[in-house]
Formats: C-alpha cells, sequence, structure tokens
C-alpha cells in the first residue's frame, strides 16, 4: 500500500472516529425532492427594533384582507409582539411593547373563555417566566401580568408555545417549551386556559410530556387542532408527535425529519387542504429552506410523514413560520405563508408560488 494511500485511509478513519455516533445520518441532496429556484416573498415587512421571532395570523371574520400578522420581537428589556396588516407595514396602536424577550406567538380564535367567545394571541415572555395572554384584534393584555410557568425556573425559561383548543368541549389549553428540560419524557408543559370573574386569564398545569435528544432545545411548537396533535422540532434532531389532548396519554406517536436538514429544525406550521389532509411544513434554518411534509402520513401509517419538497426561499435563518390556506383577498388568494427573517422582518410568501414549488418535485404516489 502505497504511503498516500495508507494517509488517506488514516484520515478517513479518523473522521469517523471524531463524528457524533448519534449523530442523524445525511441526506444527500440528490435524494432529496428540491426545487431548483428559490421563492421570493410577495411582500417584506417593516423591521421590528431588535430581534424578529416568530409570527401568528389572524384571521378577519368578515373581511380576511383585514387580517393581521402577529410578530415578536426578543429585545431583552424594549421587545414585544408587533401587529403587521397584510401590506407588512407595522400597526403601532395595536402593537405590545416594552416587554422583556417575546420568543414565540400563537392564536386561537372563538374559544370559550368565560362568558362568550373570544380571539386570543398568547405568546411567551422569556425573561419574565411568564406566557402573556392578548385579547384580538385590540392587542389588550387579559391576564394581569401574565401566567408563570414551569415555576418560574428561570433555566427553563419559556420559548415555544402553541395553543389547542380541544374539539369535544372547546377547553383552551397552552403547550409551552423551555430553553432547557429534562430528557425524562417531561420537557412540555401543559396549561388549561380558563378565565376568572373578573375577566383575567389563569393557568393551570395538566401535563408534563414530551421526549428530548438532550441535544439543543425545544421551541417550535405546532398543534392540529383538527386531527388532534401536536408536534415539536426536537432541534438537531427531528420532529416528534403526540396526542394534543392531556386526557390521551404520553405516547410518542412518530419522530421524522430526522436527516436531510442542513442545521436546526426550527419553525413548524400546518397548512390545511381540508378537514384531514395539508402539509406540515418546518422551516430549515441552516438551509434557508422550507421542508414539506404529508399531514396526513400514509395509507397504511397516518404518522409516517413522508418529505413531499424542499423549497429555497429568501427568508434568512428563519425560527419560526405559520401559514393560512384561507383566501386572503386579492393579495393572496390562496393563503399566505409567513416566515421570520433576519434581520428583523417577516416575509410573506403567496401561497400559489408554494404550491407550485410542491407540486414540481414532490415524489409520484
Amino acid at each position: 500500500m502505497s504511503r498516500d494511500l495508507i494517509a488517506f485511509v488514516a484520515l478517513l478513519a479518523l473522521a469517523a472516529a471524531c463524528a457524533p455516533a448519534d449523530a442523524p445520518d445525511p441526506v444527500t441532496a440528490d435524494a432529496l425532492p428540491l426545487f431548483p429556484d428559490t421563492l421570493s416573498p410577495a411582500v417584506i415587512t417593516d423591521t421590528v427594533p431588535v430581534d424578529s421571532d416568530d409570527p401568528a395570523i389572524w384571521l378577519h371574520p368578515t373581511d380576511p384582507a383585514q387580517s393581521l400578522v402577529l410578530g415578536t420581537d426578543k429585545g431583552d428589556t424594549n421587545g414585544g409582539v408587533y401587529v403587521f396588516g397584510l401590506d407588512g407595514r407595522i400597526d403601532r396602536a395595536r402593537s405590545v411593547s416594552p416587554l422583556q424577550r417575546m420568543n414565540n406567538v400563537d392564536v386561537a380564535q372563538g374559544v370559550a373563555l368565560g362568558d362568550g367567545d373570544l380571539d386570543i394571541a398568547v405568546a411567551t415572555e422569556r425573561n419574565r417566566q411568564r406566557i402573556r395572554v392578548f385579547s384580538l384584534p385590540d392587542m389588550t393584555p387579559i391576564d394581569d401580568g401574565g401566567i408563570l410557568v414551569f415555576d418560574g425556573d428561570t433555566a427553563r425559561a419559556p420559548m415555544g408555545v402553541a395553543l389547542y383548543r380541544r374539539p369535544t368541549d372547546g377547553a383552551v389549553f397552552a403547550i409551552v417549551g423551555g430553553k432547557t428540560g429534562p430528557t425524562d419524557g417531561t420537557y412540555l408543559w401543559q396549561y388549561r386556559l380558563e378565565r376568572d370573574s373578573a375577566g383575567v386569564v389563569r393557568g393551570t398545569k395538566v401535563r408534563a410530556f414530551g421526549a428530548y435528544s438532550g441535544r439543543k432545545e425545544i421551541e417550535a411548537i405546532a398543534v392540529d387542532d383538527a386531527l388532534g396533535f401536536v408536534y415539536y422540532s426536537d432541534e438537531g434532531t427531528g420532529v416528534r408527535k403526540y396526542h394534543a389532548d392531556p386526557d390521551s396519554g404520553t405516547t410518542e406517536l412518530a419522530l421524522f425529519a430526522t436527516t436531510g436538514l442542513v442545521d436546526d429544525h426550527e419553525g413548524i406550521a400546518i397548512f390545511e387542504r381540508d378537514a384531514s389532509t395539508g402539509y406540515l411544513l418546518l422551516s430549515d434554518q441552516g438551509g434557508g429552506r422550507v421542508q414539506v411534509f404529508a399531514r396526513e402520513g400514509t395509507a397504511s401509517n397516518p404518522h409516517d410523514h413522508v418529505r413531499l419538497a424542499v423549497i429555497p426561499v429568501r427568508a434568512a435563518s428563519t425560527d419560526g413560520l405559520e401559514v393560512t390556506s384561507v383566501a386572503l383577498g386579492e393579495r393572496f388568494p390562496a393563503g399566505v405563508l409567513v416566515m421570520m427573517s433576519e434581520p428583523g422582518a417577516f416575509h410573506y410568501y403567496d401561497w400559489r408560488d408554494v404550491q407550485r414549488a410542491i407540486d414540481a418535485v414532490r415524489p409520484t404516489p
């Protein structure tokens, strides 16, 4: 064996020895259903003062073109929840600031909290170990300063949040993930939200669940109300799936998207084609891409979420994303995908462009 060949073999052995034993196997570019072009946004919003992170969408009940996008700003002492029109301009009257490092935000509409139905936004205020609750569309706080989570443990500072409305009784729950947490299957805490006689929303812990690899953190969470599932990104590992109903146990139903990402698994969103089909969208943060998976799984296994497309986008280092299939006027007649983008903005993608990309590369059944 030549000296050069010996050196090459030794180099390969050293690389193999240095690789983490539990790291996911990479998926080659040829194996991915990769769309060849990069999608450009239809709208880029005004920038927030410090650092944008996560969006949510509020749908106007009578005029969808007047719907709103909420986006968080992670400033430590001057953060906030900003409200944008579909034109991308900040609505200063509705935006709430200063707040202390707002991470993620979610919206639920027509929920039964006290007298009558209510639209709410819930966001994590990380530096105060609280989730904040606002009424929509006015963004009035209705939480008496916030709901303490993780028993105030500063190490577990809240980051991710998603809302679940149980179809059987209309009960509303907030599922919260933190900066860190245990690996014993109790990383996420779930709180039932209820309004007291004074109109203040309170939270009661009803469950701790969720596996964690111990690698990075769990921030992105999304709930499929119609099908009753919660998904979350175990960063650097994959997307995990559980029942959203706290009375349905704590068994993990799926772990997918374990390969084929450039860097962190980040924002998750659910696009509903109808009551039971559609897409799960995942931010491939380091790759500048959106990965698309089948919402309904396969005919033989509803928890086998096949990757359908990988779509490059102009959004940079995306943490959070959100999507709706509701027609939002002439600008977004098939819905919109909203993605956080550095530095400090959010990108709105016309869903027609996203759908064309999916259709161009999705695997043939």
